[in-house]
């Protein structure tokens, strides 16, 4: 729904403080401003509960209503309205119908399972066999609107209704925001569209959160390497708290707490990814009748990596019941007994190979930060059996982690003393940057400071990072990527561990210049020519970037508070 025959328009930006979009449209003739909203509407469900909604109901809840406002400000514009929504992933078409009396409401159905979409608008709808249409001239002042509904709240009728509808949406994530904490700095801003970002890639019914809201999203233009991320990852628990709450969002860090718990306790065996309603299975699978962007292909759904050997979960689980524990100031039972089964599993396996935290599809391997990840686990357990007064468990614990330490340090470096990719490699790891804020060496050793300067030096493109070097992985894959704005905003907080602020504050100036016009960041960057690529908004990318600024805005304040 835009102006005819312009593609680009001339300003696109979010409301501030908020996900409801407004784009300014100019044409030879006149000038358009549209607003779109996925919307938000006061909790409605008091008589029955919410099915599937398993979290303390919150004021407020998805409307299941996608609302556009377009205003004429200036002289006259031809405005064209196509809905063509194709089900099941283009494998079925649409069956239009008029649901009203006049040319203001129509329905698309299909006999898939999913649920039909209500059409509403103060245009004259026209329906084809796919699509339904609408054409006018607006005048300066002239003013319409169309939402498209999937659910049981009544959709706007007028315009007044349809701007109601989004200042009401307006209102809320305004007041969302509200109930954070930003530091007074220029980065602030940067901050609250990370934290608006991952509110909105969080499914409250659950709690979880999702890698991504997109699929198969080319992490080369053109390639082969598009993955389905919308899932949740288990290794991006512990961020996503301390993320949540180090910008006070404790309704969230709860939510999805529980979610993770829900998870864990479940009974049934580890995985390292699951569905945001808790599900198991996601197997993968490629659609054939259809093209990615920019003609891309396969594109996917699902995710063949679920049931994949990755170490680095035992260290997560163990991670994140350290995190709880911490906050409650005891290790509950339940929890005690997750730690005991992840890590009897990790004591039992940590000598093997795995695919690693990258998921490679090619031959397993001894991937390093695998096995400090393992070390995490029995260095956590190890805290957490002194919290529990268990000292026998607990200097079991310690001494296993010193092994699988000593393991590390004779296997995992290079003649130079530098972390390498994987046991007997000598290609570098950006995840090895890890190793700086898990604690796993001091920010004076020597390996950990090589390594650092080492990924900074040989695994950039123009300053930003690979995640490894695909001539010397066998991830499996054919074809290049760009770098990882995760990888990217690991060395940064590397940086700051070990001192170099300076320089950890260039590459951070550097990659926040690469943000959207919107300030999203996607999961990868081309370096040389900026632009983003893979799944598009990113929640790791965004939680690193936040995990990185705050960590370098109080090291640069302890700084300046010491010279004084």
């Amino acid at each position: 729904m835009g102006a005819v025959g312009i593609a680009v328009p001339m300003r696109r930006e979010y409301v501030p403080g908020t996900l409801v979009l407004e784009t300014v449209w100019q044409t030879s003739t006149g000038w358009l401003v549209v607003r779109d909203a996925l919307c938000m509407t006061p909790w409605r469900h008091h008589a029955k509960r919410a099915e599937g909604f398993r979290r303390a109901p919150p004021d407020f809840e998805a409307a299941a209503m996608m609302v556009r406002t377009i205003e004429c400000t200036y002289g006259h514009v031809e405005l064209e309205l196509d809905c063509s929504p194709i089900f099941e992933y283009g494998a079925k078409p649409p069956k239009w119908a008029y649901s009203s009396e006049g040319y203001g409401e129509a329905r698309a159905t299909s006999d898939s399972k999913q649920p039909s979409l209500l059409l509403t608008t103060d245009l004259h709808l026209g329906l084809e066999p796919r699509s339904a249409r609408a054409r006018t001239l607006l005048k300066q002042g002239d003013r319409v609107f169309a939402a498209l509904s999937w659910g049981e709240l009544a959709s706007p009728r007028t315009f007044e209704e349809a701007r109601t509808r989004i200042d009401e949406t307006v209102d809320y994530w305004q007041r969302w925001l509200d109930l954070g904490k930003f530091p007074d700095h220029p980065w602030r801003t940067h901050l609250q569209r990370s934290a608006l970002t991952i509110k909105g890639l969080t499914y409250a019914p659950t709690g979880a959160l999702l890698a991504a809201a997109t699929t198969s999203l080319p992490e080369t233009p053109g390639g082969s390497r598009n993955w389905d991320y919308r899932f949740t990852w288990l290794r991006d628990a512990v961020y996503t708290l301390r993320t949540l709450e180090r910008l006070g969002y404790d309704v969230e860090a709860r939510d999805y707490t529980l979610f993770l718990n829900d998870t864990l306790m479940g009974g049934g065996g580890l995985q390292i990814m699951y569905g945001i309603g808790g599900e198991t299975n996601l197997e993968e699978k490629t659609l054939p009748h259809l093209r990615g962007y920019e003609g891309a292909r396969p594109v996917r759904i699902g995710n063949g990596a679920y049931d994949q050997k990755q170490h680095d979960v035992w260290g997560n689980i163990v991670g994140l019941i350290g995190f709880q524990a911490v906050r409650m100031g005891r290790v509950p039972e339940g929890p005690w007994r997750v730690v005991k089964r992840v890590v009897e599993d990790m004591r039992a396996h940590w000598r093997e190979p795995d695919r690693g935290i990258w998921e490679v599809r090619g031959e397993p391997k001894h991937f390093v930060s695998s096995k400090v990840m393992c070390w995490v686990a029995a260095n956590g357990a190890a805290r957490l059996g002194r919290m529990r007064d268990e000292k026998e468990y607990a200097d079991d614990m310690a001494a296993l982690a010193e092994e699988i330490r000593a393991d590390i340090l004779v296997n995992g470096v290079d003649e130079r003393g530098v972390f390498t990719q994987f046991y007997g490699s000598n290609g570098l790891d950006a995840s090895n940057l890890l190793m700086a804020t898990l604690g796993f060496l001091p920010p004076t050793d020597p390996h950990l400071r090589d390594t650092v300067l080492a990924i900074a030096d040989e695994l950039t493109v123009d300053g930003l990072v690979l995640r490894y070097r695909v001539d010397e992985t066998d991830d499996g894959l054919e074809g290049e990527e760009g770098t990882f704005c995760i990888c990217s905003y690991w060395l940064v907080s590397a940086l700051v561990y070990i001192g170099e602020l300076q320089r950890a504050r260039r590459l951070c100036e550097k990659l926040l210049a690469f943000a959207s016009p919107l300030g999203l960041f996607a999961e990868e960057i081309d370096a040389r020519s900026g632009r983003h690529l893979g799944n598009f908004p990113q929640a790791f990318s965004h939680l690193s970037m936040t995990d990185a600024l705050v960590l370098l805005i109080e090291a640069e304040a302890k700084a300046k508070a010491a010279a004084l």
